[in-house]
């Protein structure tokens, strides 16, 4: 069903921001989201409530890591021949950052895309933030990235630094905020908040 077959038949519909986004997707967008929801289902003081506490555990994410410097970050969603990826339009992009990360894909214009294993190995990651979801287990992608020959020398392969978000963490919504105190917490457990 199309939202317009659903308002031909009189029911409004609401596609959520990320999905009409023209340029980045932000934490901003997040609130932005959760005020019109709440707007839109009478329950202001609610979404207000709950976008200030968001807003309070980002900002105790960012003090416990204010002295911390970046590490580079390579999201791996999926894929064999290529490496689909998180890009720099998606709000997993401002999510590594927040978390102490810095996205070795953030220059691919979209949210998420495909890079080539060569781009993998020359940009270095030291982390690979796996997204957990579908059929495929987290295990059996860290076992991909293991034995792929090609990424042996990768600095998060050779040593074992891996960090997992499930999917539902990593796209516009209300898991957004507080997954990026435990992204902080596998980037830079040294910090500890």
């Amino acid at each position: 069903r199309t939202r317009d077959d659903l308002k031909g038949a009189g029911i409004d519909t609401r596609l959520n921001l990320e999905n009409c986004a023209k340029g980045k997707t932000s934490m901003d967008d997040v609130f932005r989201e959760v005020t019109e929801v709440g707007r839109t289902f009478g329950v202001p003081d609610r979404a207000a409530a709950w976008t200030a506490e968001a807003r309070t555990a980002l900002a105790a994410t960012a003090a416990a890591l204010k002295d911390v410097k970046p590490v580079p970050v390579f999201v791996y969603d999926s894929g064999d021949k290529t490496a689909f990826t998180a890009g720099g339009k998606g709000i997993g992009n401002e999510m590594i950052e927040r978390a102490g990360g810095r996205n070795v894909f953030a220059d691919l214009d979209k949210s998420f895309g495909d890079a080539t294993w060569e781009q993998v190995v020359a940009r270095a990651p030291e982390v690979i933030v796996i997204y957990d979801y579908g059929s495929t287990t987290v295990a059996q992608k860290k076992k991909r990235l293991l034995e792929d020959p090609v990424l042996k020398d990768v600095p998060a392969v050779r040593n074992k630094r891996f960090a997992v978000l499930p999917l539902s963490d990593a796209v516009l919504g209300v898991r957004a905020p507080a997954a990026v105190g435990r992204l902080a917490d596998q980037l830079h457990p040294e910090a500890g908040e």
